[in-house]
């Protein structure tokens, strides 16, 4: 059950989205990073995603980025702009140290934009990142 398993919050893990140039669709389109800024490789990495408003959701999403070593980065998915003005939601766990870690981070509506950009120094992109 999972009441009985013992979640770690990861810490040194980031949710970033960056704008970046699509060349199957020849447009600029948000991706969603996870950002592995451990020193370690975390494992069996799981990223959920899913996004709400006031009176749609999307669906859950469920992405399994397999082992991700120290100082990485591994792209989640693209984010459409239908879904900027959402809640967008991820939820990030993965194991290391011999234990389970979990991390919830969240854009909220309208902040993905180049507006709230700033520098991902892992990336050397401009990005905006996940609270």
């Amino acid at each position: 059950m999972k009441k009985d398993i013992d979640f770690h919050v990861a810490q040194k893990v980031q949710i970033v989205a960056v704008k970046e140039w699509d060349k199957d669709f020849l447009a600029q389109n948000w991706n969603v990073y996870l950002l592995n800024l451990r020193e370690d490789t975390i494992e069996t990495v799981l990223v959920l995603s899913r996004g709400n408003s006031s009176d749609r959701k999307t669906s859950t999403l469920r992405h399994g980025l397999g082992d991700m070593t120290g100082n990485t980065a591994s792209k989640v998915e693209l984010i459409t702009d239908e879904v900027l003005g959402f809640t967008n939601e991820y939820l990030v766990t993965f194991f290391a140290e011999g234990k389970l870690f979990e991390r919830s981070f969240t854009f909220q509506p309208n902040t993905i934009s180049e507006a709230n950009t700033t520098k991902i120094p892992l990336l050397d992109e401009d990005g905006v990142i996940a609270s």
